[in-house]
């Protein structure tokens, strides 16, 4: 008798399963989830506390999931140039949902070339629960290596307060 009622009771529950999956499906609208001024601006905060622990002054910005500046950080003596360029890496990568750092193979081809885009690391994309969340820049050190490093520590400031928040 249980191994007759298995099946059944299993194929209710995928029935059910996609029917639920179907209604998600057809929602007209989508949730998505953004980052807080506090968040973007502890992003920030902890790329220049990085970059200031190994004697750097830099420029860094914070995007948005659309690539809207939300917050912009200039150290004491980093030059003006860091923060178009911070801006722009950022918003490279939110739009590639990539480490800049990745992309610079593509720096000289058609769609790198493209204005506001900087394929050079130091650029990060903000990600919690599989979602993109913003991206974050950074300008003024002496290699992108160290640019990302230091948005990589901008990150980590709140990676476990993103992922338990998704």
């Amino acid at each position: 008798m249980i191994k007759s009622i298995i099946p059944m009771v299993l194929g209710t529950l995928m029935c059910f399963s996609q029917a639920v999956v179907a209604e998600e499906e057809a929602s007209p609208t989508v949730n998505l989830k953004r980052l807080s001024l506090e968040t973007a601006t502890a992003v920030a905060r902890g790329a220049i506390d990085a970059c200031r622990k190994e004697g750097i002054q830099i420029g860094v910005t914070v995007v948005d999931r659309d690539g809207t500046v939300q917050v912009v950080l200039r150290d004491t003596i980093a030059a003006q140039i860091t923060v178009p360029i911070s801006r722009q890496k950022a918003f490279t990568a939110v739009n590639f949902n990539a480490a800049t750092s990745a992309l610079t193979s593509r720096a000289d081809s058609p769609i790198g070339r493209i204005d506001g885009l900087v394929m050079s690391a130091g650029g990060l994309p903000i990600q919690a629960g599989g979602q993109l969340l913003g991206g974050v820049g950074v300008s003024g050190a002496p290699s992108g290596e160290t640019d990302e490093r230091c948005a990589q520590a901008g990150v980590d400031q709140v990676i476990d307060d993103l992922e338990m928040s998704m």
